[in-house]
């Protein structure tokens, strides 16, 4: 198989041309193989080598055939160790077991090649690790591929496998699928299993699905893999039909509201913010009725909600059998685990009914609206060491400052459980991608790919290919 072709097929695609009989799952494999040699050495998204033999997967799942990739997040997959980013697990864990979730990738016959990089515990928005270095963006090398599912978004938008694992705690899938030029989907809270060894990940705030390069590939991954786990503590509502059946359905006259306003405060990029406003521009050209407004926030909650968040993630550090050398964490990881030490249950308590203040606040706000429009992030991709994580200057509050400077948009729907989608609908004047956050009410997944494929017919973006993308050397 043609390298470039394999390259411009996404995942529904290669798929078709397998059971076609047009190629073999075979043929599909080597050229994946093939393309994560040929740029994995320009973006460093790799935390292990390629996989030889890849993971098992069945034979006659919707994805047979198709090229996969798992995030380095932990526990994943039975038998692959991961690493948290972190020199401090300096031979990996090495899982007993699948998680649910990976289960059901294998299920659907996804052919999982490698593990790809992320931060140091996923507690930034840069790819960046003292570990495995710099992850960088195959739109310009000096800028960054978001985080934490940097590794990714990376070598999705290089065209070296359609779709990848991903994981969102507080923007981690939204925030590289604007910087790679992206399909981001953070499904609803309870949508996907979470099992078997975790009940509420990250407190309710985390939730894992993938990245990919079309709106298409979203839906039918997530029918693939959408429902409850056993044992599952809290479950989203079943859809009314497959997720699939939504690509090109009207959505109706939809009531949008969009804002490029960051409830932080935080300063947004004129050209980020222009990406926003002219979405809402085409969706009111569509019929919607659109307005300029956004849900009422107390940001001070949203913080002490996304402190509590982070200590989680500390505690299952502080929890392991062994606890990590501090002098092998990186200066962030330090001061999270220090604020996790000290943390009383009066201190979590306060966090959980801050979450539920902001829940209730934002889920309010889409009685009235049908859709929200917002930037993905404050600004266009990051050069690389905007986000210091090892930085011993910064404490826990200036950390999350600095997080939410650049990404102040994300982390509030992982606080509320509302599903976003980042769609890679604009470009600063750089050629850099923009993403734009498209956020519907709890369970409506369905209309968010309802009108993120009216989106992605009215502002096409799949011609649109970074300079590292696999084949393209070859083509000149």
């Amino acid at each position: 198989m043609d390298l470039h072709d394999y390259a411009t097929y996404d995942a529904v695609g290669l798929r078709e041309l397998i059971s076609a009989g047009d190629v073999t799952a075979a043929e599909v494999e080597t050229a994946a193989r093939q393309a994560l040699a040929e740029v994995n050495p320009r973006l460093n998204a790799l935390a292990l080598p390629v996989f030889e033999p890849a993971l098992g997967h069945a034979a006659d799942g919707p994805f047979t055939g198709v090229p996969f990739l798992i995030k380095d997040h932990g526990p994943v997959a039975e038998g692959v160790p991961f690493f948290l980013g972190s020199r401090s697990l300096p031979a990996g864990v090495v899982p007993g077991h699948d998680t649910d979730l990976m289960a059901r990738f294998r299920a659907a016959g996804l052919v999982t090649l490698g593990l790809t990089t992320a931060p140091e515990m996923s507690l930034s928005f840069a790819t960046e690790s003292v570990r495995f270095g710099v992850t960088r963006n195959p739109w310009h090398p000096e800028r960054g591929a978001g985080g934490s599912s940097g590794g990714a978004a990376a070598l999705v938008a290089a065209g070296a496998v359609p779709v990848a694992h991903a994981s969102d705690g507080a923007g981690s899938i939204r925030v590289p699928a604007s910087c790679c030029g992206l399909v981001g989907l953070k499904p609803s809270r309870g949508r996907l299993p979470c099992g078997p060894d975790v009940g509420e990940p990250m407190l309710g705030m985390a939730n894992e699905f993938a990245l990919t390069r079309t709106v298409r590939d979203a839906a039918h991954l997530l029918d693939a893999v959408h429902g409850p786990g056993i044992g599952d503590k809290y479950t989203a509502p079943p859809p009314a039909r497959r997720y699939a059946a939504e690509l090109g359905a009207d959505p109706g006259r939809l009531r949008v509201a969009v804002t490029t306003a960051a409830w932080s405060g935080a300063k947004v990029d004129d050209e980020v913010a222009a990406a926003a406003i002219e979405t809402g521009r085409v969706l009111e050209r569509l019929g919607h009725h659109v307005d300029a407004v956004g849900p009422r926030v107390d940001w001070p909650d949203v913080v002490r909600s996304w402190v509590t968040e982070a200590v989680a993630v500390a505690s299952m550090v502080l929890l392991a059998p062994r606890r990590p050398d501090p002098a092998l964490l990186e200066a962030v990881s330090r001061r999270f685990l220090e604020t996790a030490d000290a943390f009383s249950a009066l201190d979590l308590l306060a966090g959980l009914n801050a979450q539920n203040r902001v829940t209730r606040s934002v889920s309010a706000f889409f009685t009235e609206h049908d859709l929200l429009v917002t930037p993905t992030l404050a600004r266009p991709p990051a050069p690389h060491g905007t986000l210091r994580y090892d930085d011993p200057a910064h404490t826990l509050p200036s950390w999350l400052d600095a997080m939410s400077d650049y990404g102040p948009f994300t982390v509030l729907f992982n606080i509320t459980g509302h599903p976003a989608i980042s769609l890679p609908l604009g470009h600063d004047a750089g050629g850099l991608p923009v993403g734009v956050q498209l956020v519907a009410a709890h369970g409506r997944e369905d209309l968010l790919l309802r009108v993120a494929s009216c989106l992605e017919q009215a502002m096409p973006w799949r011609e649109r290919v970074p300079p590292v993308f696999a084949g393209r050397g070859s083509r000149g």
